[in-house]
């Protein structure tokens, strides 16, 4: 196998949903941000590569997953939630995706390997403890409290934990305080470096500088109920400022464009300036997913939240309730009521005052940094070669090698 140009950094991630590429994504803009562009990195989809049917096909199932048969999938994480069914689990489909797996090792040769999915770090440590590869391997957690036990692995070299809770979960778990560290949350540095103001973002999007303005969303792939929602803010609210971020849903998004809305009220399809939507916004309205959540209350904005897309979800709910930076409203009649509640300006300021500093804005830049500092810990990657002799895998070494201690 020839040997291509290594990388610096491989983010072993999956595309069960947006937000774990979307953490890579956040954390490789921070590097690019702390080496001026000298460290190389790529993002691959690990569990693609597995060549398990069901495993490989995650990603595409996912979507059908967390809205349709949301309840097999509530199932499936309860029944999948316990360290040695995990690590079962993960040595049986081992055996088919080790080659695959070390293939990409192997000719990538990257120093660091970055995983931001909780079912990746067990098959690369494996592939690493194998074939003796030099490659660090830091795990960076992307839910905020409920979750997996797949998150918990002690074969990593560190694990980044977004909160304190995270930490004392996975601490409880068997996880060594002498290989966690929190960092906050991976938020795309533009979020935290947003620099224009409140009025600044409004002119920008061409809206009115003195109205009220909301904010809704529902994720990347949109929701129906959305269109549902922003008409009763409509009736309640004619003259506040509603922005609707629609997502990938085209229907809806078209469905809403055709009826025709007030001037006050812009609709947005799948948007790649969402920190502006958010600074020229005072509250925002969306799902409990940690990504949209956390970039909200980065950018120092009350929330709302609707409702949560599967169990790992739940926590986020909590997070949000018990440091009081927002509300919980499971209808659309509450979600209405919320919004008269957050504009009382002494509940307003109280709000920003805890949102200052109960969520930290530079998780990725101190991801980046540690990452960078793992980096340093590597063996000369000139000792790494080609795969000439393929070690015998038997079921006895696979115990060996995804042991929890």
């Amino acid at each position: 196998m020839p040997l291509l140009p290594s990388v610096d950094v491989l983010f072993a991630i999956s595309d069960t949903g947006g937000g774990h590429r979307s953490a890579a994504v956040a954390i490789a803009a921070a590097l690019d941000q702390a080496s001026g562009g000298c460290l190389t990195w790529r993002i691959d989809d690990i569990l693609r590569l597995t060549d398990v049917p069901l495993v490989r096909s995650a990603p595409n199932m996912y979507d059908q997953l967390s809205t349709r048969w949301l309840r097999l999938y509530d199932m499936t994480f309860q029944l999948t939630n316990g360290m040695r069914r995990v690590d079962l689990l993960s040595r049986l489909v081992f055996v088919t995706a080790r080659r695959n797996i070390t293939r990409l090792l192997l000719e990538t040769r990257p120093k660091v390997v970055v995983v931001t999915h909780p079912l990746v770090h067990r098959f690369v440590c494996a592939a690493r403890r194998i074939h003796r590869l030099p490659c660090r391997v830091v795990t960076v957690v992307t839910d905020l409290v409920s979750l997996h036990a797949s998150w918990t692995y002690p074969g990593v070299d560190l694990a980044l934990v977004p909160t304190d809770e995270a930490y004392r979960l996975m601490q409880k778990r068997g996880m060594r305080p002498s290989k966690m560290q929190r960092t906050g949350f991976p938020v795309h540095p533009k979020f935290a470096d947003y620099a224009d103001g409140l009025a600044a973002a409004r002119a920008a999007l061409g809206l009115d500088a003195s109205r009220f303005t909301i904010l809704l969303t529902a994720g990347g792939v949109g929701s129906g109920r959305l269109g549902a929602l922003m008409r009763a803010m409509e009736r309640a609210y004619p003259d506040r400022q509603l922005l609707v971020v629609t997502g990938k849903n085209r229907a809806l998004h078209d469905a809403l464009v055709g009826e025709g809305r007030p001037a006050n009220s812009h609709i947005f399809g799948f948007v790649q300036n969402m920190e502006t939507l958010m600074a020229a916004s005072d509250i925002v309205v969306t799902k409990a997913g940690p990504g949209t959540l956390m970039e909200a209350l980065v950018m120092r904005k009350p929330v709302i939240l609707t409702e949560a897309v599967g169990m790992q979800e739940q926590g986020n709910i909590d997070f949000v309730l018990n440091y009081e930076l927002g509300v919980f409203c499971p209808t659309t009649e509450r979600i209405v009521g919320a919004v008269s509640d957050l504009e009382d300006p002494r509940r307003y300021a109280a709000t920003l005052e805890r949102l200052a500093t109960s969520v930290p804005r530079d998780g990725s830049a101190e991801i980046a940094r540690l990452v960078v500092e793992q980096m340093s810990l590597v063996r000369d990657l000139g000792a790494v070669q080609a795969l000439r002799r393929r070690p015998r895998l038997r079921i006895g070494g696979l115990r060996r090698i995804f042991r929890r201690q």
